[in-house]
Formats: C-alpha cells, structure tokens, sequence
C-alpha cells in the first residue's frame, strides 16, 4: 500500500472542501474539519478522516443538516438545552463549550444538554476545550445501539463514551477519553475498510458468537468492557445522555454511518466545573501533587501521553495515509 504524507493545513482543506460540495455550509465544514484533522493528529483514526466519506453522503442525503446552525436556551440558572436541528454535533458542542466557559465561573458548575445531535467524534476533544479555559470537563454522549444489555443479545445501548479533562498550569490538559465497549466501533470500521481481521474478544456477529470478521462485528454487538460492570456504566451513560437530554436511545437512533434514514438524533451532556471556588484555589497544587506521585514509579505515565506526542509530530511532520484514502478524499471535494 503506497502511502501519502500530507500537511494538517491540507487535510483541513480537504475535508472543508468536501463537506462544501455536500450541501455544508462553510461555518460548519470548518468546526468539523478542525475536529477530524485534530483526532487524525492524535492518532484517533477511527473519529479522523475515515468519518468524511459517510459524513459527506449524509449531508448530501439530508440525513444530517449542513446548513443549520444549533439553538441554545437557559433552562435553569446554569442549564443550557442545545437543539443541534439535526446537524452535526461538532457546531452544537462548540457553542455548548463557548456558552459554559462564559456561566461556569460565576455559577461554579454549569450543564449543557445537547438533543437532535450526531456523532460527537472523540469526545476528549469538546472536554480540552473546556480545560484550555480553566475548567474541568466532563461528557457523557450515547450512540446508535452496539452493547446488549449484560446477558442479552441484541443491541439497546451504544458503546457510549465519557470523557474528562481538568487543566494544568504549566502543562497540557489531563485528559482521560474512553468508550465503554472493549474498544471504539470506529476501530472496527477501520479494519473493515482495510480489509483486516479484529480481535476475537471484541464483539459478536449477528447470532452472538465471538467473530474476526470486522463486517460481522459492524452488523452485530460490541461487547463492553469489564463484563458487568461495564454494562452498568453504559446504562449509566445511555440515562444522562439520552433520558437527561430527550434525545433518541441507542435503540431509537439510525446509523452514524449510512446515508439511509431518519437523523440519528442522540444526545450528549456536558458539564464545566470551575476548580478553584470548590477546592480554596488549591486544585492546581493538589492536582500535581497527585500525578507526581504517578510518575515517581517506573513505567508510568499519564493518560493522553502517546496522543500529545502524535499530535506534536502531527503539527511538524503531517499525517500519513494511503494514496488510496487520499484520493478517495479528495474526489469528494471535486463531486460537481
């Protein structure tokens, strides 16, 4: 496989370009564009360029909406319901984080619930945002149905991310990002478009039985990890995200990935807290005192390590993929 190397500031231009051909908007063919590059630096391929073929074919179905733009309303004194009109989520999350970073300081904690939404890419990425600007970040967002409920075997629940951040004063973000199932569905997607087997612990075919087969995992369940536990937190993770926000359950939402349907409608919830009034302004000192304590042990490190550096090489040296990807993706820029 012959393989391209490419500046950030391309693979922004090209994907700006090919959500415009789209039906895309410019406002919002950027904020996505800034989210895809940002996980294709960070090595998050599965929530990188990958998305742009099936995000383009349902802008140009009108199964996602690239012209609108979201709707924020103050419900409560530091509540704010976002309605994404059934666009995509990137718009919505970007204005939740920009109308907490103005209401958490004065309120010590405020809450964003984000309805009528689609796939939120890496979810790590709305919560830095929020720690670039002083405050801790958490998200809960839930996804099309890929986790059976513990001892079931059809899909209700998605693999429902959660995400953390908290700033540091002389550091990057602390930033923890997981999916609750063993691994993200993006991953599997990826090694079915490279035509690559996935392990066998990862998730079972269509009958319930363990597979290899990337295809036959993308058409049955994701098994969550930590066996019961894990499946408690996605329920967790499903009532905040969707029940919280009214948005569609796993069960109730259409593909992130097809062009066929109605919008996918999930939801997803976040919430800024201000560090310093709850802990006497002494978070930040308490905060390293903890991950110093990590780090003095050999062999460790902090959560995100490997993706600071990747993206630092990312901002140096470009990204690389395949002359196949790359041209696959800059056809849709050309489409007429």
């Amino acid at each position: 496989m012959t393989e391209k190397r490419i500046t950030l500031a391309e693979s922004h231009k090209i994907c700006v370009d090919a959500l415009k051909a789209h039906n895309t908007g410019l406002g919002n063919a950027e904020v996505v564009a800034d989210a895809l590059v940002a996980a294709e630096a960070d090595g998050l391929r599965g929530h990188g360029l990958s998305r742009l073929p099936s995000y383009c074919a349902q802008a140009a179905s009108g199964k996602t909406n690239g012209q609108v733009q979201p709707v924020s309303k103050q419900v409560a004194g530091g509540a704010l319901k976002i309605d994404a009109r059934s666009g995509f989520a990137y718009p919505a999350l970007a204005l939740a984080v920009d109308e907490l970073v103005v209401m958490t300081p004065e309120s010590g904690i405020s809450i964003a619930a984000v309805a009528n939404s689609h796939h939120c890419g890496a979810a790590g990425y709305h919560v830095e945002a929020l720690a670039r600007k002083g405050l801790i970040g958490l998200m809960f967002t839930n996804t099309p149905k890929a986790i059976a409920p513990w001892g079931g075997g059809q899909g209700v629940f998605g693999t429902n991310p959660i995400a953390f951040s908290v700033p540091r004063v002389n550091d990057e973000p602390l930033v923890i990002d997981l999916s609750l199932s063993k691994v993200a569905r993006g991953k599997i997607m990826i090694a079915e478009q490279e035509g690559q087997p996935i392990p066998e612990d990862w998730a079972l075919d269509g009958e319930g039985h363990p597979t290899t087969d990337p295809k036959a995992a993308m058409a049955g369940t994701m098994l969550p990890m930590g066996g019961a536990k894990g499946a408690a937190l996605v329920l967790m993770v499903e009532i905040l995200s969707a029940a919280l926000t009214s948005a569609h359950f796993g069960f109730e939402a259409s593909s992130f990935f097809s062009s066929e349907g109605d919008p996918p409608g999930v939801g997803q919830l976040l919430i800024a807290i201000a560090p310093n009034p709850i802990s006497g302004n002494t978070f930040n000192n308490r905060l390293e005192i903890l991950l110093s304590a990590i780090l003095e042990q050999k062999n460790t490190r902090l959560p995100g390590d490997r993706r600071l550096r990747l993206r630092q090489s990312a901002r140096q040296n470009g990204i690389i993929i395949s002359e196949e990807q790359y041209d696959q993706l800059v056809r849709l820029g050309s489409r007429a």
